[in-house]
């Protein structure tokens, strides 16, 4: 665990409010070795970090996979032992993008659930704009919420992100312009491979490569963006020295 680069301030009542879990069921995944122990403060209070909350977000989704624990145990097992918050970030992303798309409607007290955290106003308007919640007056207890669980976590995130709900909402419209033309330029490029093949052979190439092409977009991304902000950061320092 990297706790020399990143803050461990919540304590486990905070970690199991953040992660929409009871307190017993984050102690009973430290048992198993699905969650890293805690780093000791004093007074032996444990605190928990970034890492913790996205490998208990990780744990959720995968257990929305229909995977049992003994598989949940075995997938987290053959996972690099020093991967940060962001890798584990990654590696959710990949799972999520295995299901099929999943719209709920949901009380305002589930839609805090789901999102682990509490949600004002303000952030009900932000999620609803960057099309992750949708007020519907058919739900429970009066006024509900249709949520599109794929994109939840991702828009709860980006709440604590310092960027304007304009700038958000422009690289989610830079985002889905390229990655339907990436996506229809394979599907191009796949159907001239699968021609030739009977439509239940296409069907189950087409279920085994969609976690491999997420897994290379996503790794082939990130790597790109790397290499633009350290440019940009790089330009940024050679102006502070020349100024």
């Amino acid at each position: 665990m990297t706790t020399g680069t990143e803050e461990t301030t919540l304590t486990i009542d905070e970690l199991a409010a953040r992660a929409g879990m009871t307190v017993r069921t984050v102690r009973f995944y430290g048992t198993k070795g699905l969650l890293p122990p805690p780093v000791l403060g004093p007074r032996r209070v444990g605190h928990y970090g970034r890492e913790h909350l996205a490998r208990l977000a990780l744990i959720e989704e995968l257990q929305q996979q229909g995977m049992t624990l003994a598989a949940i145990e075995r997938y987290v097992q053959q996972l690099p032992p020093d991967l940060d918050a962001h890798d584990l970030a990654i590696h959710r992303a990949v799972v999520a993008s295995w299901a099929p798309e999943a719209v709920e409607t949901v009380s305002r007290a589930e839609l805090e659930r789901r999102a682990g955290r509490a949600l004002g106003d303000d952030d009900v308007e932000r999620l609803a704009a960057m099309g992750v919640v949708k007020p519907d007056d058919g739900g429970a207890g009066g006024v509900g919420y249709r949520v599109d669980l794929g994109l939840l976590r991702l828009g709860v995130g980006l709440l604590d992100v310092p960027l304007s709900q304009e700038a958000i909402l422009a690289a989610r419209k830079v985002l889905i312009e390229h990655s339907r033309a990436a996506a229809h330029e394979l599907a191009q490029l796949f159907r001239g491979e699968v021609s030739e093949r009977a439509a239940q052979d296409v069907k189950s190439l087409s279920a085994h490569m969609q976690p491999l092409v997420m897994q290379a977009l996503l790794t082939t991304f990130q790597r790109s963006l790397r290499e633009e902000l350290r440019d940009w950061l790089g330009g940024v320092s050679d102006e502070g020295r020349s100024a």
